[in-house]
């Protein structure tokens, strides 16, 4: 069953890469009293989304971090050390959390997976947005296949 707005984000363990290495981000404490801008890509360096998708939330990070977001997070079916490399060569580093659901296991749980195995990558995320307020969604922007638009930092802006 897919999430939809109103339900409370799963737990999950993702994971981010920090100076020590690994480090597990349980999405239960992440979410919690909190504000967070939630957006996930298929794949990390992948076309659509170092081109447009991830440079958006980068430029945008500060207009929504005023609109009261206390944390911008992207999330992709990658490892944490593909996702650091990631954030660090498109200059994420303090403006969005880059964090690994390596097996998918939040992607399921939300129910916003797609089969990408026609392009050697397995399992992947939906390409999405969300807004998280207090472990719960109040705002969702799923992308219809192949597309790139409601789920933009541009989008969510708008929603906030």
């Amino acid at each position: 069953m897919t999430i939809k707005v109103g339900d409370a984000v799963p737990q999950a363990t993702l994971t981010k890469m920090t100076e020590n290495g690994p480090e597990a981000v349980d999405t239960a404490a992440l979410f919690a009293g909190r504000t967070v801008a939630l957006f996930a890509v298929p794949g990390a360096f992948t076309p659509t989304c170092s081109a447009k998708h991830l440079p958006g939330f980068i430029e945008k990070a500060g207009e929504i971090g005023g609109k009261g977001v206390d944390e911008i997070v992207c999330i992709s079916v990658n490892d944490p050390f593909v996702m650091g490399a990631w954030g660090k060569s498109a200059g994420a580093d303090g403006k969005i959390s880059m964090l690994a659901d390596g097996n998918g296991d939040f992607a399921k749980a939300l129910g916003l997976t797609m089969d990408a195995s026609r392009f050697g990558m397995g399992l992947r995320s939906q390409r999405f947005s969300m807004l998280v307020k207090d472990g719960k969604v109040a705002e969702l922007n799923v992308e219809e296949p192949g597309a790139f638009k409601v789920s933009s930092a541009d989008h969510l802006l708008s929603q906030l």
